[in-house]
């Protein structure tokens, strides 16, 4: 039993150890968030040029918005064009789209059993453009369901040019909707990562995280790097790793917007989680000898190998704090046959949790929803965040865990529907929407 004890102790340790790795960067993150200024580039005239593609499987109901949306954009026309990719489409989105001035891109299935997915959509689009490279200095990528400042390709642009036209540039990840306490959670998500992860990185000269959507990338960069060859469940992530691990840079842009809708019920944000989940772990296991090797080779920094190892491996977080919970219950049996209160609490220790909860939770959203979104702080506002932190944890627990299982497979790709029109949205979020109306 000594020797059982002594492995649990071990294997708890190094549990533990990891997890409060990741802790400390995380707290380390969100001291360079508390700021104002967000904007570190000059303004420059419209010069650059955008290819905009819009992936849509079955959007018929939500893709007016987009494209009205992309016809209203504050730069010049003759500057960007836009195409609506109409995926293994069934309803009328390549009609709707068609009708309503947009280009449309169709593309099918060589097999019923061929894999499919935006991925694969984005690949094909660019194989028919052809010569893409030349023609465009970025390309952009939206979801059907998003909404869009008008000033961002004026914004990117700028920062384009005046920062020495960096590799990739990710837009602030904005949520459509947040009534409910599914939408909420993925709300204080965002709310916090941008500011306190994101914007951090880039005050901190990291490079940031690539989100899926609202996102530019230099077309001679995808053009050399053979076009968009990111396939996994998550694409962005991939593609986010590949570039830093072969010393490209990522900036972020907190000053332009793109709206992104969430998930309203349990089993669609599950679904969508598992799909991340496992994503995630394919580019983590896939990219963790890699990530080494680009460190001690001097492809990349310490400091940036700590940020994209921790980014990377954060898939495993809750699979660790569960595993750290069974061992630390099996560690806890002897104490129940003895005079000892295995539930007895360590005062000082409790404060410290509470405390430090109280800052990395709560007081960085609130921090950053005041802000970013002008919201200030409303004690009616606790119980949801504690519910939302309470749905959070399932959900990732269950995405982390079938994720692992199931990381394998990254060819099946479960579509989240989408519903909420321009209207609906701009009720739930008020003035935040006034640049994109």
């Amino acid at each position: 039993m000594e020797t059982v004890g002594a492995i649990l102790q071990g294997i708890s340790a190094v549990l533990g150890g990891w997890l409060m790795i990741q802790l400390v960067y995380q707290l380390f993150l969100t001291f360079f968030g508390f700021t104002r200024k967000t904007k570190d580039y000059q303004d420059h005239d419209p010069q650059s040029r955008f290819l905009v593609l819009v992936p849509a499987h079955n959007e018929e109901r939500v893709i007016r918005d987009i494209i009205e949306n992309l016809q209203q954009m504050d730069y010049p026309e003759e500057l960007y064009d836009f195409y609506i990719i109409a995926d293994n489409c069934t309803d009328r989105t390549a009609e709707v789209a068609r009708n309503l001035g947009a280009k449309v891109i169709e593309t099918r299935k060589e097999s019923p059993d061929a894999p499919t997915g935006k991925p694969i959509a984005l690949k094909k689009a660019l194989e028919r453009l052809g010569n893409y490279e030349k023609q465009y200095d970025l390309l952009m990528i939206f979801d059907a369901d998003n909404l869009i400042d008008r000033n961002m390709f004026r914004e990117v642009n700028s920062q384009f040019l005046d920062r020495g036209r960096p590799d990739l540039i990710q837009c602030y990840l904005g949520c459509k909707n947040k009534e409910g306490i599914i939408p909420w959670y993925y709300y204080i998500t965002f709310t916090v990562s941008n500011r306190f992860v994101q914007l951090a990185k880039h005050r901190l000269h990291l490079n940031c995280g690539v989100g899926g959507t609202g996102f530019a990338i230099s077309t001679s960069y995808l053009h050399e790097r053979g076009g968009w060859t990111s396939m996994s469940l998550t694409e962005d992530l991939e593609i986010q790793v590949e570039a830093i691990l072969s010393g490209r840079r990522i900036l972020w842009n907190h000053n332009v917007r793109v709206y992104d809708e969430k998930p309203v019920t349990l089993m669609a944000s599950i679904r969508q989680q598992i799909r991340w989940g496992q994503g995630r772990w394919y580019v983590f296991i896939r990219n963790f000898v890699p990530c080494f090797r680009a460190l001690f080779t001097g492809k990349i920094s310490f400091w940036e190998f700590l940020s994209v190892f921790t980014c990377m491996a954060g898939v495993s977080c809750y699979v660790a704090i569960l595993l750290q919970l069974i061992v630390s219950a099996l560690l806890l049996i002897p104490a129940f046959g003895a005079k000892v209160n295995p539930f007895a609490m360590d005062l000082p220790s409790t404060v410290w949790s509470l405390l430090l909860f109280a800052y990395s939770y709560l007081g960085v959203f609130y921090v950053a929803d005041w802000l970013d979104n002008g919201v200030g702080f409303s004690l009616r506002s606790i119980p949801k965040m504690i519910a939302g932190m309470t749905v959070n944890i399932i959900v990732c627990v269950v995405n982390q865990v079938v994720g692992l299982i199931r990381f394998r497979h990254q060819q099946n790709w479960v579509k989240t529907e989408h519903s909420l029109t321009r209207s609906s949205a701009q009720s739930e979020l008020g003035t935040v929407f006034q640049k994109v109306s």
